[in-house]
């Protein structure tokens, strides 16, 4: 399973826009490898394998989005990512506190303004700025 996963992002990487309207033959071969794969008997496998294998199978039909939709990508290292400084700030400062409770609340607003900002490519103070005039116009 993991060298066909391999193969597929290798070849997702390689796709043409065009391609997404006329699938490669490679694609179709990496169906039916997946195919198979899911096909196998799951009784002599670990607990674990078996709860791998039954998922898959589960999910067939949302494996391979990536080949479907250009703009997805084919692994979650961008919401890996996006989440990584919120882990490191609870890290770091153990926990979120204030009186309310609200500053978890308000630290994953901001954040998420601002990746969602950089992803697309445009000025993350401006966003915040925004973000601040909204506050103050809500307040008042």
């Amino acid at each position: 399973m993991k060298e066909l996963l391999y193969r597929a992002i290798a070849m997702k990487r390689r796709m043409l826009f065009e391609d997404y309207q006329n699938p490669p033959e490679e694609l179709s071969k990496l169906n039916r490898e997946l195919d198979e794969l899911q096909a196998v008997d799951i009784t002599g496998f670990h607990k674990k394998e078996q709860a791998f294998i039954t998922r898959l199978q589960k999910h067939r039909q949302n494996i391979f989005n990536f080949f479907i939709y250009p703009s997805v990508p084919p692994d979650n290292n961008g919401s890996e990512r996006a989440i990584r400084n919120v882990r490191v700030k609870a890290k770091v400062s153990v926990t979120f506190r204030n009186r309310k409770g609200k500053s978890s609340e308000r630290f994953a607003r901001i954040r998420s303004i601002i990746d969602t900002t950089l992803k697309n490519r445009q000025d993350v103070f401006f966003a915040l700025k925004c973000m601040a005039n909204m506050q103050i116009t809500n307040t008042t």
